[in-house]
């Protein structure tokens, strides 16, 4: 692995408590978009850590193992934004509104907040870090609490859902998961106006909500 991200950016904030604050989700056909943001309480606990970097970057036992140690030393809030209310507003809207939402959750109010992205939810005050996940450890710590949490909806999900293979794919849509939908149809979870669901719905007799 590259070098970890680290605090530079939160130091060259000059503020003392800093939000990073990122999402998953964006892509799925189905399940809510899923924000976190993280408030480091100190800094030099890290040094205690285990491994914090994009979520992308980390096994699925590392990420859980840094999902553990982040939501018992730190700051956390989460936010989501439901399928309904990604098919009403859109899915870059709606992940600002999930975003939103985490930093409202946060015990802590921040003064400044680091955001993945290259824009900021409205009325935040803070940056817009493109790659912030890789360079910011309070936007990577974000990052893996926000597939974390993700991941886990998706899985009780499937629980009740076992046809689409929701614990495997997170709603992505892999060859396996499209095959299903047409198989099945779509239910309540799925994003109607993203574009493969939308033409399944067109084709598809039988489909349920």
């Amino acid at each position: 692995m590259k070098s970890l991200p680290d605090f530079s950016l939160e130091l060259e904030s000059g503020f003392n408590t800093v939000a990073g604050v990122d999402e998953a989700g964006r892509g799925p056909l189905c399940g809510p978009v899923v924000a976190a943001a993280v408030i480091f309480v100190s800094p030099a606990s890290c040094r205690l850590s285990p491994p914090i970097a994009d979520s992308k970057k980390l096994s699925s036992k590392a990420r859980a193992a840094a999902h553990d140690w982040i939501m018992n030393n730190c700051i956390v809030g989460v936010g989501e934004c439901s399928p309904e209310e990604i098919d009403e507003l859109n899915i870059l809207h709606a992940s600002m509104l999930a975003m939103k939402r985490a930093i409202a959750n946060l015990s802590a109010r921040p003064d400044f907040c680091l955001v993945d992205g290259n824009r900021l939810p409205t009325d935040v005050k803070g940056r817009a870090v493109v790659g912030g996940d890789a360079k910011s450890i309070s936007v990577a710590a974000a990052s893996i609490v926000a597939k974390e949490v993700r991941d886990k909806i998706m899985r009780g999900l499937a629980e009740e859902f076992p046809e689409y293979g929701w614990e495997r794919n997170a709603g992505y849509p892999t060859a396996s998961h499209l095959q299903a939908i047409k198989k099945y149809g779509i239910n309540k979870h799925y994003r109607k106006t993203f574009s493969p669901v939308a033409k399944i719905i067109k084709n598809v007799e039988g489909s349920f909500s």
